[in-house]
């Protein structure tokens, strides 16, 4: 009997699949398709095929997507009604006082994802105190009477102060129910905390994108059972894999699905041996985008406070910041004749010009092709044929509008420009949170992210890039190592020092009770959590609580954060803010095989380092531990490509990683 798992891994450019069976790794790309579970299915059979296993012979399959992003962000999600307390029908769009840029008059924050005739108010009312006022019933009858006239696909229910008692927001959500047939997200069903704003915007995007995640499931899970695969597990933005059921009920938790996918791939290709660092930024630079991350002491670095696209979402998330730079992002020339790179990409159809697929503008992928940084006689994915004339004509295009003296230029500040992009977004997640870049590595992957990793680590000092095995394809391959996970979150607002050990612990235990069934199984880890301030602030920070809790060691752990963080501590009260638990069931990647000891030099070319031409060997990626590799070097394998520049070395560890290092003198 064959033991088979599948990872598979949607981005915007193309679908990631990892198989391992029976110890055997294989891995594809294939390009996206406008039905991502298209791309899913073709890519699953590919590996499979390459394997020589039948797809029924798979017992694991587990997938990360970009379904609610790209409803998020492309503004096509679900047409959703908004039911709320009377008065409160415009919190969506008044929101925070904050603005997007300070000093911009002009700025603008995106439009509320609940249009304002579908904003439906109720006369109810929960106290901060508990005091209840229910709703009528002829009231609940009329609301729902307007849901059934209006066009709508889901609808998101708020009321004021649900995180005290649910019962009126459950009385109104159950109804709708019943009544209609569409989607209805409950507030204390998504996120049980204070603050109306955001706990609304949250609920309002599980609305807003639950249709088209349903829609979704339901394809890929009856497209899964007729090649006889396992229903899909699903990557959920905090890093853990839960159930489609579990997806189903809770669409937000999808937002950074792929990201977060790679950032837990990352975190396991890091922790492969004992590190000299503080932790490693993560880099992950794929067709459409570059996600940037942290792991700080062998841990990846989550939130809960988020944005995407504007919208606030607050459910534990990885902590991933995004920048318009990929291998199809577009070069172009703005108003002021400077050079632009992103946000606007290529995508996979037609894709860069060099794609022979009909595109006509300029990306980074040309760039790196003309630069010599892709082998001109590569196949991406094994199968797409690159065209180097068609490279070449595009950034001639580009020379012209930009003033510059030829492609080869163009091309050269294409690859300044999409690095400087991607340097600011790794400087936001380490200068500017207090961090030195210096004192960490960088582990590069996603399609492109190995070819611009050392020209990122130079500009910010960093000394040692760390290219996974399966750099290309990573966020495929942790979703196999990536555990089971579920959240559980409660405000309960009060001063430390007034409450006590067995209050905290009896609402704990609520909240593990809370988790899904699937959560109790003997082998679950259960991390308890809170969020604690200083009287007078408006912010929160998360310390973890010890089993049982102590009120004592809560305020020293907050005291050290809040000191690590803002540099100082204060003679103030304590308060709690929320209480968090969250369950986690281990899971391990299925062994792999030994990787071949062998060496293969596939040709050499010229390629431009610094301003440079140097003759550079082309290798099939060495994997034998222990190897050494000079630059200058391109090192390729099927899903990606590394560059090694001059003055830089690459070693193979144990585990198939590649360490690329600065050499001495």
């Amino acid at each position: 009997m064959v033991n088979a798992a599948v990872g598979v891994d949607v981005g915007g450019t193309f679908t990631d699949v990892v198989l391992i069976a029976d110890g055997e790794l294989t891995t594809t790309k294939v390009p996206s398709t406008a039905d991502q579970s298209d791309g899913v299915v073709h890519g699953i059979q590919q590996a499979c095929a390459a394997a020589g296993i039948d797809p029924a012979d798979v017992t694991e399959f587990s997938h990360a997507m970009t379904v609610s992003t790209n409803a998020l962000l492309e503004g096509d999600g679900a047409r959703t009604a908004l039911v709320t307390t009377d008065g409160f029908r415009d919190v969506l769009e008044i929101g925070r006082q904050t603005r997007p840029d300070l000093y911009d008059l002009q700025a603008e924050k995106p439009s509320a994802l609940v249009g304002r005739h579908d904003r439906l108010e109720i006369a109810e009312r929960t106290t901060i105190d508990g005091e209840r006022t229910p709703p009528d019933p002829d009231d609940v009858a009329a609301l729902i009477e307007t849901l059934r006239s209006r066009d709508v696909e889901s609808v998101v229910v708020s009321f004021l102060h649900a995180y005290v008692d649910e019962r009126n927001e459950e009385l109104v959500a159950d109804r709708l129910r019943e009544e209609l047939d569409v989607a209805v997200s409950a507030s204390h069903e998504v996120l049980n905390e204070f603050r109306e704003y955001e706990r609304t915007s949250t609920a309002a995007v599980d609305a807003y994108v639950t249709p088209a995640i349903d829609s979704y499931i339901s394809r890929l899970a009856d497209r899964a059972t007729e090649l006889g695969l396992p229903r899909p597990r699903i990557m959920q933005s905090n890093g853990g894999i839960a159930s489609a059921a579990e997806i189903r009920s809770h669409a937000v938790q999808t937002v950074l699905s792929g990201p977060a996918a790679g950032v837990v791939g990352a975190s396991q290709a890091a922790a492969a041996d004992e590190s000299p660092f503080e932790g490693f930024v993560t880099f992950d630079m794929g067709g459409t985008s570059s996600d940037v991350s942290l792991i700080r002491d062998g841990d990846v670095e989550r939130t809960n406070d988020n944005e995407i696209g504007g919208y606030p979402i607050r459910v534990p998330m990885v902590d991933v910041t995004t920048v318009g730079a990929g291998g199809g992002s577009i070069a172009w020339v703005d108003s002021g004749g400077a050079l632009r790179v992103g946000p606007r990409s290529a995508g996979s159809d037609p894709g860069p010009a060099c794609y022979g697929r009909g595109g006509q503008q300029p990306t980074v992928t040309d760039a790196n092709l003309v630069l010599g940084y892709i082998n001109r006689n590569t196949q991406l994915g094994g199968e797409l044929e690159l065209e180097y004339d068609a490279a070449i004509d595009a950034l001639e295009r580009l020379a012209d509008d930009a003033d510059l003296g030829s492609p080869i230029e163009a091309a050269q500040g294409v690859f300044r420009v999409a690095n400087a992009n991607m340097t600011r977004a790794i400087r936001s997640v380490t200068v500017e949170r207090g961090h030195d870049p210096r004192e960490f590595g960088l582990v590069a992957f996603g399609g492109a992210g190995p070819m611009h990793a050392v020209a990122l680590a130079e500009s910010l000092n960093i000394g040692t890039v760390v290219v996974p095995r399966v750099s290309g394809v990573l966020s495929a391959y942790g979703l196999l190592d990536a555990d089971e996970t579920y959240d559980a979150v409660r405000t309960h607002q009060t001063a430390l020092e007034a409450t006590t050990a067995e209050a905290l612990e009896s609402i704990y235990g609520d909240l593990v009770a809370e988790l899904p069934v699937e959560a109790a199984r003997d082998a679950v880890d259960v991390r308890r959590s809170a969020d604690l301030r200083y009287s007078g602030q408006s912010f929160e920070l998360e310390v973890e609580a010890t089993d049982p809790v102590d009120t004592a060691s809560l305020r020293t752990a907050f005291e050290r954060k809040h000191e690590r963080v803002y540099g100082y501590t204060a003679d103030e009260r304590v308060e709690v803010v929320n209480l968090r638990a969250a369950a986690t069931i281990p899971r391990s990647a299925p062994p792999t095989a030994a990787a071949s000891d062998t060496i293969e030099k596939l040709g050499e070319h010229t390629a431009l380092f610094g301003g440079e031409e140097h003759r550079t060997p082309i290798y099939r990626r060495p994997m034998t531990p222990g190897r050494t590799l000079d630059g200058p070097a391109v090192l390729e394998q099927e899903e990606s490509t590394t560059v090694v520049p001059p003055a830089w070395a690459a070693t193979v560890r144990e585990n198939g990683s590649l360490v690329l290092t600065e050499v001495d003198g």
